[in-house]
């Protein structure tokens, strides 16, 4: 199972992820996200846990828990949303006209 877990402190670590949510169960992997440009963590992560029913237990205990003096949100990943499907995406604003799309470097 992968869950979110968000409002992190700036100082959580993977190995801060992994020791909580170890005392559920199985922990799979744990990552805290980084900003690749300035390399500090955009304060939210995931875990990836190896059994369904430990994961929800983890979800139920540390959900609203104080983590590193922050009172962290845990929940179920969600897969994002796809873009395929039509309308709206980067050539079809083009086509319409109006549209100027800026370089982004």
């Amino acid at each position: 199972m992968n869950i979110f877990v968000a409002k992190l402190g700036p100082n959580t670590t993977n190995e801060d992820l992994h020791e909580i949510f170890s005392n559920y169960g199985e922990v799979v992997s744990a990552k805290v996200i980084m900003d690749r440009d300035t390399g500090q963590s955009k304060r939210y992560g995931f875990v990836e846990m190896a059994n369904d029913d430990e994961g929800y237990s983890a979800i139920q205990g540390l959900n609203e828990s104080e983590l590193d003096d922050n009172r962290i949100v845990v929940k179920k990943s969600e897969p994002r949303a796809s873009n395929h499907g039509g309308g709206g995406g980067r050539d079809n604003r083009r086509r319409q006209g109006g549209f100027r799309e800026r370089s982004r470097y």
